[in-house]
């Protein structure tokens, strides 16, 4: 909905849902996802190759205090996803973030917040399906087939997924989930079985001497944990899914809370407890960036076909990421198609009430990367998830500031915070912002990467004017033709 018509709706008190302006990009979904696809959805945005695969490298890094840094990231993570579940209790909305930064901020916000969303989430596809090529690699019957052949096989299925129907996404990402936890469950059950039986690992006797005897828990000082935040952060990429799936389910009222406040131990359990047992089993030095930490620990106890089943979980969690990418997206493009702010076609639905010219605009984004793949096949992974990086920054940075306005609206009387709320505003909102822009600046420590990528701010900023004031006057079009209807 256009900010005057939002404006005008907000002129007086609102107490329930019916009087809430709807978007205009909510109406035609199914409500098809259950409490169960909701939950794993969350716990499938919580856990995926950035610790699966990129905890080794990051441990080799910053050592035993990358679950510090584990720790703090989703600290502020569940700020983000706390802020987000208020808001959908307020307004669930499949245009999510999106729809509110319309109605906050205004149609630029909603503009800058879908564009940067849907920059993270192609460019993420893309290090989806290198990743994906890279994985289906490590088995010897695919080493023959090229990179960007295998590349472009499973971004055709996954879209092939998305386009049937949001009940078989809702249960892809369940077993996909279910996957994913089975493995970690199982790896923790191992590790503390090792610790407990002081099982020796790679000729080394498991426990605090591991950290001790290698430099403590801050081997290489504070600066490398400084310098994988931004990695860590993007590790956590996807939770905000919870709020765009929230608008494809019938009570979630009830299913946002429990599936939000569940994120916190998965957290803590999951990643905190992992990178930890990983510290305690064997010192930082041994595991790389080359293979799973996982994999680096069941390999030196020799367990067999260790390297294989952690692959095919690896390759679990690429497939996942990339469905999510392809739901959330075509969902977003919708929102801002209906305001004038993205292609015409991408608000298209087909049959089965899924926004397939979202969904498509974001693989052809894919297919580049395809592309990018037969030309750069070394460097595809590292060029696109840089960038990605900062479009899930910027998105989290939004949803706090869209939480702020809501809140000082709120205390205005022109809204109404439900009981589900994100504590401590707006201390916490400011606190998240500041910490999330630090991780951006910190990466200016790192020339190799961090460097390059914040050089592509002015570029991608430039890009968004340039887009603004090519769309700005279908987008006002678009308003006033919204509000002409709203007030009839």
């Amino acid at each position: 909905m256009s900010k005057d018509a939002v404006n005008t709706a907000a002129a007086t008190p609102r107490t329930d849902a019916a009087q809430v302006p709807a978007d205009a990009g909510d109406a035609g979904y199914s409500k098809d996802l259950k409490a169960r696809h909701v939950n794993m959805i969350a716990i499938g945005g919580a856990i995926g190759t950035g610790l699966f695969l990129g905890a080794g490298g990051r441990l080799h890094d910053a050592g035993p205090a990358l679950a510090i840094a584990y720790l703090v990231c989703g600290i502020f993570a569940f700020f983000v996803v706390r802020a987000l579940g208020e808001l959908v209790l307020y307004r669930p909305s499949s245009g999510s973030f999106v729809s509110y930064a319309r109605e906050f901020l205004g149609e630029k916000g909603a503009y800058v917040a879908g564009w940067m969303y849907f920059l993270n989430w192609s460019t993420t596809g893309i290090a989806d399906i290198t990743a994906i090529a890279l994985y289906t690699h490590y088995w010897s019957l695919f080493t023959d087939i090229p990179q960007w052949v295998l590349a472009l096989a499973a971004l055709a299925v996954v879209l092939a997924v998305n386009l049937i129907s949001v009940k078989i996404f809702g249960e892809m990402e369940f077993w996909f989930a279910i996957i994913k936890v089975a493995t970690l469950v199982g790896f923790m059950f191992i590790g503390i079985f090792l610790l407990a039986t002081q099982h020796e690992v790679g000729g080394q006797t498991p426990g605090l001497s591991v950290i001790t005897d290698n430099g403590g828990v801050l081997p290489h000082g504070m600066m490398p944990v400084v310098l994988v935040m931004q990695g860590v952060i993007f590790a956590y990429a996807a939770l905000e899914l919870v709020g765009v799936a929230a608008g494809e389910t019938a009570e979630p009222e009830k299913v946002v809370p429990r599936a939000v406040n569940s994120i916190m131990w998965r957290v803590g359990l999951f990643y905190v407890g992992s990178v930890v047992l990983l510290a305690l089993l064997l010192p930082g030095s041994v595991y790389s960036a080359d293979q799973s930490p996982f994999v680096t620990v069941l390999s030196k106890i020799g367990v067999p076909a260790a390297g294989d089943v952690m692959n095919l979980v690896v390759l679990t969690a690429a497939m996942s990421s990339l469905n999510s990418g392809l739901y959330s997206t075509g969902r977003i493009l919708r929102s801002m198609a209906m305001a004038g702010s993205a292609p015409k076609f991408t608000a298209r639905m087909n049959r089965s009430q899924v926004p397939y010219g979202g969904i498509l605009l974001t693989c052809a984004v894919c297919v580049l990367g395809v592309g990018l793949n037969f030309l750069v096949p070394a460097q595809a992974f590292e060029i696109v998830l840089n960038v990605a990086s900062l479009g899930i920054i910027s998105t989290w940075v939004i949803i706090m500031i869209c939480h702020l306005v809501f809140v000082r609206r709120a205390r205005a009387g022109l809204v109404e915070r439900p009981s589900f709320r994100l504590p401590g505003s707006p201390v916490t909102e400011i606190t998240t912002i500041a910490f999330l822009l630090a991780c951006l600046g910190m990466m200016w420590n790192d020339p190799e990467v961090g460097r390059k990528t914040l050089l592509l701010i002015p570029v991608i900023a430039a890009m968004l004017v340039a887009g603004w004031f090519g769309i700005r006057r279908r987008v006002s079009q678009t308003a006033d033709q919204e509000l002409s209807q709203f007030t009839k």
